[in-house]
């Protein structure tokens, strides 16, 4: 089912766009199908910005027309997935490695839309582990310093660093993950604030106060929430 409500929310993403924008191209599976239904729609002059090689390599394959920021600084319109869909927009993303080039797309955009099944709306973020992205040097040492913020916040399980099969999972930009089991995040905005005072983690998982909508697949359709 889940499934099925992603192709819905990307489908109708795609009708969000118009001939001639400048789009952001989200990562994951729901933004693969906001993809697919754009390059569908065959629109004219439309310049894209992918925040990931997968993505890149998604919509390069569909024939859409690629970009960059340093190219395109500023954008119409971002469409991306979340991981959760907390009270007032707030997002945890990340599950997909590819959090800041995503935060880097979306605070180039003048809207953005986030796109999901209707299982990631929460009422409390947290559930879901929060992506923290650090630099590979001493990444350790960084751990324990995210460990001694979380614990901060009331929140007991340390950040573990993302393994695969291969070993470690690095981000396009070669940097690390550290996923923190929070359970749940009273304060979403200290903690953010927090967590990006730490020398060493790049950037983290928690998008406030950016998304501005939602399009929620459901079983009946679809959903719009907004802040």
């Amino acid at each position: 089912m889940s499934d099925s409500q992603k192709r819905i929310a990307g489908e109708a993403a795609a009708l969000r766009v118009e001939a001639g924008m400048k789009v952001g191209l989200g990562t994951g599976s729901t933004a693969a199908w906001f993809v697919k239904a754009l390059a569908a729609r065959n629109l004219r002059d439309l310049r894209c910005v992918p925040t990931s090689d997968a993505t890149a390599d998604l919509a390069r394959e569909l024939g859409l027309t690629l970009s960059t920021l340093e190219d395109t600084p500023r954008l119409d319109l971002t469409v991306d997935g979340a991981d959760e869909v907390g009270p007032g927009l707030a997002l945890i993303k990340g599950g997909g490695a590819a959090l800041l080039r995503e935060k880097l797309v979306w605070e180039a955009s003048d809207r953005c839309l986030v796109i999901a099944d209707a299982a990631k709306v929460v009422k409390t973020l947290g559930a879901f582990p929060l992506p923290i992205e650090v630099v590979a040097f001493g990444h350790k040492t960084t751990g324990n310093r995210i460990a001694d913020v979380l614990a901060d916040h009331d929140i007991a399980m340390p950040a573990r660093v993302r393994t695969a099969e291969r070993g470690l999972v690095r981000t396009d930009g070669g940097n690390l993950i550290y996923d923190a089991r929070c359970g749940a995040i009273t304060d979403p905005s200290r903690l953010a604030d927090d967590l990006k005072l730490i020398t060493g983690v790049v950037e983290h998982g928690l998008f406030l106060d950016l998304a501005d909508e939602a399009i929620i697949g459901t079983d009946d359709g679809v959903e719009v929430l907004v802040p």
